[in-house]
């Protein structure tokens, strides 16, 4: 496992699950949410607060290579790296692990943007 700046540790809960026993490949994009608006917060940037205040961050693509599946109470951790990528563009490197034995599970990339009040893009308002 890499260097991030910024891990979370989760764990499968069953309902995640499809019939195959693995984890739906929806539900890692939430994963992937939750370590974002958690690393968000511990850089003392509130999600709803910019929302309240007209700023608005969101995802204009994401990118998911999936290598292995993860099923029900295994426990993870989501790695997380950011970079803004352009004057208008940021990037969250994301990448999950398996634990305890840190296998790959998935690499990620998501792209987003803040928006002003009327929908723009705004250099000014990016985290």
């Amino acid at each position: 496992m890499q260097d991030y700046k910024f891990k979370i540790e989760l764990s499968v809960r069953d309902y995640e699950c499809d019939l195959q026993g693995i984890v739906n490949n929806a539900v890692y994009q939430n994963y992937l949410e939750h370590a974002r608006h958690e690393y968000l917060k511990s850089i003392g940037l509130d999600f709803a607060e910019c929302t309240r205040k007209g700023i608005n961050l969101v995802v204009v693509r994401i990118e998911l290579d999936y290598k292995f599946p993860l099923k029900s109470g295994d426990r993870f951790v989501v790695g997380l790296n950011f970079e803004k990528e352009s004057p208008v563009r940021f990037v969250f490197y994301q990448d999950i692990y398996r634990l305890p034995d840190e296998k790959l599970i998935l690499k990620g990339k998501v792209t987003g943007t803040a928006l002003n009040e009327k929908g723009r893009p705004d250099p000014g308002l990016m985290p």
